[in-house]
């Protein structure tokens, strides 16, 4: 039953993926990144879009690639979204110098050529968070082959698959601060279900509710 698709409706239609873009966002970065990655938040900060999700990351923060990740997929953070872009596009181009929106712009690209070597064939991304861009898109079939790449990284696998988080103390915030999961299958609420095991969510106006989720 190995990649066996069991039941599908409409799965190369495209549609708009919302937060879901974040599945692909983690999996490209953690191409470059090992866990103790340093990220600091930066001016690309100033790129998150009014009306945006946030992990309230705040400039000259420090977290680790692992922390970021937390901020990336619980709360569903643009902020930490454009973070990892920015840190990643220069790390990978071995351009320092690139400014914020260069930085981005190489990471999205990193991204549609990752999207294509796992056999996306109606998938093309312009920004590392999901908000709405009609040339931002994916289908139904697309995102199960970028999610079985997600789910490789068992860091990954960890976060989307509780609820809620601490992070630890960083240099702006000796305290820590909370981060929470938005996956109500995972939630004692009525769309609960025990054999879920994790999974990530999104919303936009033009998107409406999309999700992505895994049991066993």
């Amino acid at each position: 039953t190995h990649n066996t698709v069991l039941y599908s409706v409409n799965a190369d239609s495209r549609c708009y993926p919302a937060s879901l873009t974040k599945l692909m966002t983690a999996a490209v970065a953690s191409r470059y990144c090992s866990s103790e990655t340093v990220f600091t938040v930066g001016s690309e900060i100033s790129l998150v879009q009014f009306g945006s999700s946030l992990a309230h990351l705040e400039q000259g923060q420090q977290l680790n690639f692992s922390a970021m990740l937390d901020a990336l997929l619980l709360p569903s953070g643009n902020d930490a979204a454009y973070v990892i872009a920015a840190r990643v596009g220069r790390l990978a181009s071995g351009d320092e110098s690139l400014d914020d929106t260069a930085a981005v712009s190489y990471f999205c690209d990193l991204m549609n050529e990752r999207a294509k070597t796992l056999g996306c064939t109606n998938t093309h991304f312009v920004n590392p968070n999901g908000l709405h861009d009609p040339d931002h898109y994916t289908s139904a079939h697309d995102m199960a082959l970028i999610s079985r790449e997600a789910i490789q990284n068992p860091t990954f696998r960890e976060i989307t698959g509780c609820t809620e988080y601490t992070v630890a103390s960083t240099n702006l915030r000796p305290e820590g601060f909370p981060l929470s999961h938005k996956h109500q299958m995972l939630m004692y609420t009525k769309y609960h279900y025990d054999a879920c095991i994790g999974g990530k969510t999104g919303y936009t106006s033009e998107a409406k509710n999309t999700l992505v989720t895994y049991a066993e």
